[in-house]
């Protein structure tokens, strides 16, 4: 699944431009009202936005990893707010029903999440089964042709703006084997939303907590017609999603080295610019070259998550998507602390943009997969496979 090149360079231009001429003219709008502008939204619909690694037979663009690493890329140079607003329906909200969901959930769902018209989140995390997914609490019991579930999730992303959710819960035993995934409307009678959390950045996005107090959920919106895969699906899901969030990654961390250089050819000290000191092209060149290590790890992983078999799960591939999750998001963080020194007194303050992503950046290494699980992927894929 691949977008031809020509098509693809066209889509490229437009990304760029939008970033260029729509979203970094409203990044002072989305921090002060604290949320991403209705029109703005719109746009993102006709540009195909919600629909990028959809097929185009369920009406999405249907680019590869590859490409879509490069738009997460573009979209990353702007506040993380504008692509949080489709990043649910790109990646984890859609994907589990695009790698195993029945045909049928296909072509009623995937056109909808592929339009925008249905924004989709992914429910996963419960507040006492966040790293640890395995040992998720929510409930899903058989009732003829439905299934009550009850329980509830925590920091789920898009849930103020969702339609739907894919949902994990528990259809069998303990662990991993008796999860399932359901496709779970919002509107559904005892389905509630938490208040917004208050969050440390990334103004403009929106999470908040998931209750179900026996949700009755048709049969037949069980995620591939059979319990007991859904954490199967979810860490599939995943290995896409870590890529795309090291794509992201990497975007932001080009955004603010820019920030950090033009702030050092105008900045002056001493008589002089303070980018001709040996100290500060020092920052400068340690972000850059942590930078190009992480886009050029981020593009030869792609590259190889497009080359497995369509919605299979590679050990090797998810071991890298693990390696590239660690190490650009880590990296971006140390790419805005550096922006922040290099800006001095300024780059504390708000009304400076590298203030604002040094707060934004944070959340990186924390989901799809904290630093330290990522780690411990690496970590046992070595030990199994060495």
């Amino acid at each position: 699944m691949a977008l031809d090149a020509q098509s693809f360079e066209i889509l490229m231009h437009s990304v760029q431009r939008f970033v260029r001429e729509r979203l970094v003219p409203a990044e002072d709008l989305v921090e002060e009202r604290d949320e991403v502008p209705a029109d703005i939204v719109e746009d993102m619909k006709d540009l195909g936005l919600f629909g990028l690694s959809i097929p185009e037979n369920y009406g999405g663009i249907g680019l590869s990893m590859a490409q879509e690493c490069a738009v997460a890329h573009t979209l990353g140079q702007t506040a993380l707010a504008f692509r949080s607003v489709v990043g649910t329906n790109i990646g984890i909200g859609s994907q589990g029903i695009l790698m195993d969901g029945t045909e049928a959930q296909k072509e009623t769902w995937l056109p909808l999440i592929a339009s925008g018209e249905l924004i989709v989140s992914f429910a996963l995390t419960e507040p006492d089964a966040g790293s640890d997914a395995a040992s998720l609490k929510t409930r899903a019991v058989s009732a003829g042709d439905d299934y009550l579930l009850s329980g509830s999730k925590r920091y789920i992303t898009n849930a103020p703006r969702a339609g739907a959710f894919t949902l994990m819960a528990r259809t069998g035993g303990e662990g991993a084997g008796g999860i399932s995934a359901f496709i779970v409307p919002a509107g559904l009678p005892g389905l509630s939303l938490g208040q917004p959390d208050k969050k440390m950045g990334q103004r403009g996005t929106k999470t908040c907590d998931v209750y179900l107090d026996e949700v009755r959920v048709p049969a037949a919106n069980l995620i591939g017609g059979k319990p007991g895969l859904g954490f199967k699906t979810a860490m599939k899901v995943l290995d896409r999603g870590r890529l795309h969030m090291s794509a992201l990654a990497c975007g932001m961390a080009q955004r603010i080295l820019d920030e950090s250089v033009a702030y050092a050819k105008q900045r002056r000290q001493f008589g002089q610019r303070i980018g001709d000191f040996q100290l500060v092209q020092a920052m400068l060149a340690d972000s850059q070259a942590e930078l190009l290590a992480g886009w050029s790890m981020v593009r030869a992983v792609a590259d190889a998550y497009d080359q497995k078999a369509p919605g299979a799960r590679d050990g090797e591939v998810s071991m890298q998507a693990s390696c590239a999750k660690l190490f650009t998001t880590e990296m971006v963080g140390r790419v805005a602390d550096r922006g922040v020194q290099v800006h001095g007194g300024a780059g504390y303050i708000n009304e400076y943009k590298v203030e604002r992503f040094y707060r934004d950046v944070r959340l990186l290494r924390l989901y799809e997969g904290t630093t330290q699980v990522q780690q411990m992927v690496v970590g046992r894929h070595l030990m199994r496979e060495g």
